[in-house]
């Protein structure tokens, strides 16, 4: 089809048209956020330059054209009224963007950022082409647009970051023109890890090779077969009630095939995009080409030229995207430059410098039309637009049976950002009171490192992830009514990474010990409080036994290493394994039953050989001696005490951090970033607040320092009231203060000088004695210090007559300013 400029039809000059042109548009322009009064509006956007009209003339023809020559094909959405009411071509809209913002670098980050930052108008009718399409700026203050609107901006950012990229007009299904998500997977639901457990069991069958294995256990085949097709049965069944219910609930779309949508085409070759690929503008999402969400494509185009395609979309979108093949897209300006011909003539004038004039005849000859300039005024994104990102600070979005909400990171007075409610039912938008399943919520910037919160309510249980950095080096915390779990850093002293407490039993996980302990386990009456135990508790029942287990020291033999330590308080007995050699499998035991301890009526029992029983791998080793097993036995149950006492310790130091986590949950501090938006401004209120205070004390000060009976008024504690006899008190005081300071400088001066008189009478009888034995240089001293000393003295002479002078000034000065103070006046004039 060729492109014919001229056109009997007329179009608007360099005016626009009027808001009642635009009836039937898809928002109220009045209740816009961006008022769309022609003298606030740049000049671009309400008159069309000469380019613009003469582009405006080509479009009409085209459309023209492809309506006579395929008829039955519904019209192109060429051009569109702006804000102001001036048509304008639709890829004049775009407008290249390049941001300072690290996170606008990637099509992700531009994707995610528009679909997070605007809301939703839908097309209406759905049917139709919009008569309105608002420029990338306007719809940046108002963060409502249609789905043309999304994809006019995410294209701006993305060709302004070097994509290849493309708006696409053509038609998609309800839920994606709708931006109905209630029957997807929320992306952020835990999704089933892979079974993993293959390779651990081929690693033990290799490390344990000659080991003594199992009997198998006997299966009938049969009825693992039955067993299997039960399963299967159960899996088809239940898919085939999910989809019951997703046919009960979403019916059959009456206008399938001819809902209007935009998204964004990325072509490959640019940014190392290996293939093409769409992005659904309004949820941020990549695609593929041949997904089956969009139906058909009806035109694609950028800031350089528009492309409507001339392929069979009945099979949806997996076409062939070459722009420059006209036989499958048709450019409504022909010859006019790409993005990938502008490329390549910017490498070609780097290389080839030369006979530039030749070329320049060339371009004079070959030279077509071009696309005008866009018309849109700056695209300016801010760091507050980035921080706020929803409309209104929060955003809800509706997945299957999931409901997640978002809000800016300052919102929240618990620094909330991201909710995840999950439900039973697959329609509970529409049940009044339904009761969630699980709730996970997501924290930034608070001071207890909470990041994490996981509530379980079927089972009642609650999981908290922290960062690093918080007190008692808490990483994760999972407690109930009857259980605790708690993960620890390993920057901990003792090594302890993981502990478990439930009413009757403690677990505790340990790392990187000296002693070589990893595990150790309790088991104690339920019954008893913790409140009041003491090391004597521990035979009356509060501890009924403990475990450790400890790692091969290899600085021992074997023998003598402890694997395992077994401390039976309920039966008065210590169990003790020893770590096995390689080459044997079973270890060496002892097993010993604790003496009576001393009472009142009974004095202690002492230590008996048949009290301890040994059992030894290597027939070899002589058995020890009684002493020596009483040495062991006793050191064991001084081991006993204190794993006692670190157990009553471990117990208390749960408490202390379930106290803690209420309070911190009752009182929630965070923190302001300074790199943030909020944060610095919230630094520089600060700033200006501590200035405009250090400001007023410093008038405080200035006022106080220029009163002279500043310092007597607060010693008399009357700064407001005075009668007269405490003004007339005041006033005699200020004088006689005056006076005594005017005494003791003339009396500092006076002592100066005489000090220097006495000094120059002493140097001068010393002269006078020694005249005849002192040298040319201790004379010609003599001289000039008496030069010197004599300046001096008549210096402070005459510095005390200006002294005396100046204070009989400064007298009646300050009588005159006492007379006139505003706290003494009333009382002194009278």
């Amino acid at each position: 089809m060729e492109t014919v400029v001229e056109s009997d039809r007329e179009e608007p000059g360099g005016g626009g048209g009027t808001l009642e042109d635009l009836e039937g548009a898809h928002r109220d322009l009045n209740d816009s956020c961006f008022q769309t009064k022609a003298e606030l509006c740049p000049e671009s956007y309400r008159i069309n330059s000469p380019n613009e009209i003469q582009m405006l003339k080509m479009a009409d023809n085209f459309q023209r054209q492809f309506s006579h020559l395929f008829p039955e094909h519904k019209p192109l959405l060429l051009c569109a009224a702006n804000e102001c009411g001036v048509k304008k071509f639709v890829s004049t809209t775009l407008l290249p963007t390049s941001t300072s913002h690290p996170e606008l670098y990637t099509w992700e980050g531009c994707a995610s950022f528009v679909a997070d930052f605007l809301s939703l108008v839908p097309l209406d009718p759905p049917e139709e082409l919009p008569r309105t399409l608002f420029s990338p700026s306007s719809v940046l203050q108002s963060q409502r647009a249609t789905c043309f609107e999304f994809a006019s901006l995410l294209c701006s950012l993305l060709i302004g970051a070097n994509y290849d990229a493309f708006c696409v007009s053509g038609f998609a299904v309800k839920e994606m023109c709708l931006l109905d998500q209630s029957l997807q997977e929320c992306p952020l639901l835990d999704t089933p890890a892979k079974d993993k457990s293959v390779i651990p069991q081929q690693e033990e069958q290799q490390e344990e090779k000659y080991k003594l294995k199992h009997q198998r256990e006997l299966k009938s085949r049969f009825l693992m077969q039955q067993e299997k097709k039960k399963q299967d049965a159960d899996a088809a069944l239940l898919q085939t009630q999910e989809l019951q219910e997703q046919n009960e609930q979403q019916p059959a779309d009456t206008l399938r095939g001819l809902r209007r949508h935009c998204w964004v085409l990325v072509l490959s070759g640019s940014r190392n995009v290996q293939e093409n690929f769409f992005i659904d503008p309004l949820t941020g999402n990549r695609c593929s080409t041949d997904d089956d969400s969009f139906l058909g494509v009806d035109s694609v185009w950028d800031n350089f030229n528009y492309y409507v395609n001339m392929q069979d979309c009945s099979n949806g979108c997996s076409m062939v995207y070459d722009l420059e093949d006209v036989s499958l897209w048709e450019p409504v300006l022909f010859g006019a430059t790409s993005k990938k011909k502008l490329i390549l003539e910017v490498s070609k004038r780097k290389q080839e410098k030369l006979r530039r004039h030749v070329k320049d005849e060339e371009e004079k000859k070959l030279r077509v039309f071009e696309m005008p300039r866009s018309w849109v005024d700056c695209i300016n994104i801010s760091k507050q637009d980035l921080e706020d990102r929803w409309p209104g600070r929060k955003k809800a979005t509706l997945y299957r049976r999931a409901k997640l909400e978002r809000f800016s990171l300052y919102l929240r007075p618990d620094r909330l950002v991201t909710r995840l409610t999950t439900y039973k039912d697959l329609n509970f938008f529409c049940v009044k009171d339904t009761e969630p399943v699980r709730v996970k919520e997501w924290y930034k910037n608070r001071m207890d490192h909470l990041e994490e919160k996981e509530i379980n309510k079927v089972d009642n249980v609650t999981s908290e992830r922290f960062k690093h950095g918080r007190r008692f080096s808490l990483l994760f915390h999972r407690y109930s009514d009857t259980e605790q779990e708690m993960e620890f850093s390993s920057v901990r002293f003792d090594g302890l990474v993981r502990k478990f407490e439930s009413r009757s039993e403690l677990k505790e996980d340990f790392e990187g010990r000296p002693d070589f302990l990893y595990h150790r386990y309790a088991v104690f009456d339920p019954d008893l409080p913790l409140s009041g135990v003491v090391l004597s508790d521990v035979e009356k029942g509060w501890l009924q036994k403990v475990g450790e287990r400890f790692h091969r020291n290899t600085s021992k033999p074997a023998s003598e290493d402890v694997a395992e330590r077994l401390f039976l308080t309920a039966h008065g007995r210590i169990e003790v394994t020893y770590h096995s050699d390689d080459h044997r499998a079973v270890p060496s035991k002892r097993s010993f039953i604790k003496p009576r301890e001393s009472t009142n009526e009974e004095k202690a029992e002492d230590f008996r050989r048949e009290m301890a029983t040994s059992f030894q791998v290597d027939p070899a080793d002589r058995p020890l001696s009684t002493l020596a097993l009483s040495k062991i036995m006793k050191a064991l149950k001084e081991d006993e005490e204190t794993v006692a006492l670190q157990i009553q310790q471990s117990r208390e130091e749960v408490t202390a951090i379930v106290a803690c986590r209420q309070k911190e949950q009752e009182d929630v501090q965070s923190y302001f970033s300074p790199w943030t938006a909020t944060g610095a401004a919230r630094v520089r209120s600060q700033k200006q607040e501590l200035e405009r205070v250090a400001a007023e004390e410093q008038k405080w000060f200035q006022e106080r320092r220029d009163d002279v009976l500043a310092s007597l008024l607060i010693d008399l504690d009357q700064t407001k009231t005075l009668d007269k006899k405490q003004a007339k008190e005041l006033y005699q005081k200020c004088l006689s203060n005056f006076k005594e300071r005017m005494v003791e400088q003339a009396n500092l001066i006076q002592e100066r000088c005489n000090k220097v008189t006495q000094e120059l009478e002493r140097k001068q009888q010393g002269y006078h004695k020694n005249q005849l034995t002192m040298t040319e240089e201790q004379v010609e001293e003599y001289q000039t210090y008496c030069q010197d000393t004599t300046l001096q003295i008549k210096v402070t002479s005459e510095r005390m007559k200006m002294h005396k002078e100046a204070s009989a000034k400064k007298y009646t000065a300050l009588t005159e300013k006492l007379t006139k103070h505003p706290q003494l006046a009333p009382f002194l004039k009278s």
